[in-house]
């Protein structure tokens, strides 16, 4: 038997080749994952950076207004779509009592980052399914792949491990392509999933920060109005 792609390819039944192509489609599909969510994840986190730059200052000091007028990127990230969802609550809320309005500009803030969170984690699922399942797929076409040794083992009368040791060769390739497929997409997910809890951390950090000089600027505007 030759080992190579060709001559594994050429030595599989059409069970097993079917199966080889399933986890090419499966692989295909993880890495095409795992570039796209990096591309993304790098673009936001500089968006995020850039667009907390320009506004820090003025959050800092309570200015939410000025804040809101700022012209910024058309693309602002995960942590500016955040802190404009806190600031035009606050806009729309500033009539109300103190705790309404923080109660708004709460949920508000909370609903969004929950949104950029799931947001970040669109096609995880796929490379958690390909990496849990790519094994299982490499192992059934190791067993179906045993079943067919053994029945040309009985079908030419004969016995030994001679007999069927190419067979079994053959169907063995099948369980390393599952394990060739499934060890990326586990490391690539759990990197992807560890980046996302960080983002989430931020996110959370970002909008106590924001509450805070949400807090302290409606005490300072509602203790200057009856001198106004």
């Amino acid at each position: 038997m030759n080992f190579t792609l060709a001559g594994l390819w050429t030595h599989m039944g059409p069970v097993a080749q079917l199966i080889v192509i399933a986890m090419g489609v499966m692989s295909m599909v993880s890495l095409l994952i795992l570039a796209e969510r990096a591309f993304v994840f790098r673009a936001a986190r500089r968006q995020s950076r850039r667009y907390a730059a320009q506004l820090d200052a003025l959050l800092a000091n309570g200015d939410f207004d000025a804040a809101a007028e700022v012209k910024t990127d058309k693309d602002v990230g995960y942590l500016g779509r955040t802190i404009r969802a806190g600031l035009t609550a606050y806009r729309v809320s500033a009539t109300d009592s103190r705790e309404e309005v923080m109660e708004t500009v709460a949920r508000g803030l909370e609903r969004q980052a929950q949104r950029e969170v799931q947001s970040l984690k669109r096609g995880l699922g796929h490379l958690a399914t390909v990496g849990s399942t790519a094994p299982f797929v490499g192992l059934l076409g190791t067993t179906i792949g045993i079943v067919t040794a053994f029945q040309e083992m009985g079908a030419a009368n004969s016995g030994g491990i001679g007999t069927i040791s190419t067979g079994i060769s053959e169907a063995l390739v099948t369980t390393a392509f599952g394990l060739l497929v499934a060890i990326p997409a586990v490391m690539g997910y759990n990197s992807l999933q560890g980046w996302v809890d960080a983002r989430a951390v931020d996110l959370s950090e970002a909008s106590n920060e924001f509450l805070d000089a949400a807090s302290r600027a409606l005490k300072r505007t509602r203790a200057m109005s009856p001198r106004s």
